[in-house]
């Protein structure tokens, strides 16, 4: 009786089941018309063959282009958007440099301007600036170059500087050396030097220059060799007030005479190659006092000019060592 009511409840409840909408839906999808199925296969290969005629009748995938030096390194962080529009916010906010000249003499950095040399880079930029030295050599500058405040020591040798103008050392007031040996200078203004309290070594030599301009008290080193400097090129006593001046350096000039009186501090004196004929007993010593020693000049070169030494033995009895020069 138990297995007859069993089977009575399986068979209602299979019943039920096939009722199901849900499990009528299921079969539908879990079976198939072959032949419908056929007949969509071969549509649809038919609609894929269309599709590659078309391709293969023009329509092309263009390669990947690479542009060389573009690609990032595999390590590259990229930026984010608001690094982005922090960049251009930059780029749109930053300005245009353009150098400004500072004027000659006047202290500042300076700007380098020459017909050669890069245009408005500052001086020490394209000149070596040690400490309180410039060095600027060999760059073709026609002109001297504006200079830091605290210059001391100025080189500007093998350039093409034609003139030295009142404002070009203007201000430089712990400048000390001047070197402007070998430049095609012809001029130099008349107060150039003069307002420089410190300078005390200037190097003028292998220049075309004609008139040595006036100069400090202050003077150690005086260098004009080798320059077009003559009988009128020399102020009158121009060393006299010089009591610091040790070497007067003026060979290969057209001089004429020996420019007394010379300051006792004095230690040695290049006059050789010009156009000296005579000079004085009282040139060196003091006649008025046979007492009188010159022990601080011991170098005097006159050789190379038409006078005979000779001629005035007097004029070396208060020095060390006789001049150098002509005896016959």
């Amino acid at each position: 009786m138990r297995m007859i009511l069993r089977l009575v409840f399986g068979l209602f409840v299979l019943k039920a089941t096939l009722a199901n909408p849900r499990f009528s839906r299921q079969v539908d999808l879990d079976t198939y018309d072959s032949t419908n199925y056929d007949v969509d296969l071969d549509n649809l290969n038919l609609e894929n063959q269309d599709n590659y005629d078309d391709y293969e009748d023009g329509l092309t995938i263009d390669e990947p282009q690479i542009e060389i030096e573009t690609l990032a390194p595999p390590d590259y962080n990229y930026p984010g958007p608001e690094a982005s529009l922090e960049a251009e916010k930059e780029e749109e906010e930053e300005m245009p440099l353009t150098p400004q000249l500072v004027p000659q003499g006047s202290g500042g950095s300076g700007v380098l301007m020459g017909p050669d040399t890069q245009k408005g880079m500052p001086t020490c930029l394209l000149c070596t600036c040690l400490g309180g030295s410039v060095y600027c050599d060999d760059l073709k500058l026609d002109s001297v170059p504006p200079l830091p405040k605290d210059t001391t020591h100025f080189y500007a040798r093998y350039n093409r500087i034609t003139k030295i103008n009142k404002s070009d050392f203007a201000s430089m007031n712990k400048l000390k050396r001047i070197d402007l040996t070998a430049n095609e200078i012809t001029s130099i203004d008349e107060k150039a030097f003069m307002g420089l309290p410190e300078l005390e070594e200037l190097v003028i030599r292998e220049n075309h220059v004609t008139q040595l301009p006036a100069l400090p008290e202050t003077m150690t080193l005086i260098d004009a060799s080798q320059n077009e400097i003559g009988t009128k090129g020399l102020h009158q006593e121009a060393f006299k007030d010089m009591a610091s001046l040790l070497y007067l350096y003026m060979t290969d000039n057209h001089i004429d005479y020996i420019p007394v009186p010379l300051p006792n501090s004095l230690r040695s004196l290049h006059l050789q190659r010009n156009n000296i004929q005579m000079m004085h007993e009282d040139t060196f010593c003091n006649l008025k006092d046979y007492n009188y020693i010159r022990n601080a000049l011991e170098d005097i070169r006159l050789d190379g000019n038409p006078i005979n030494l000779s001629r005035t033995p007097q004029a070396y009895v208060c020095l060390p060592r006789i001049p150098i020069g002509d005896l016959i």
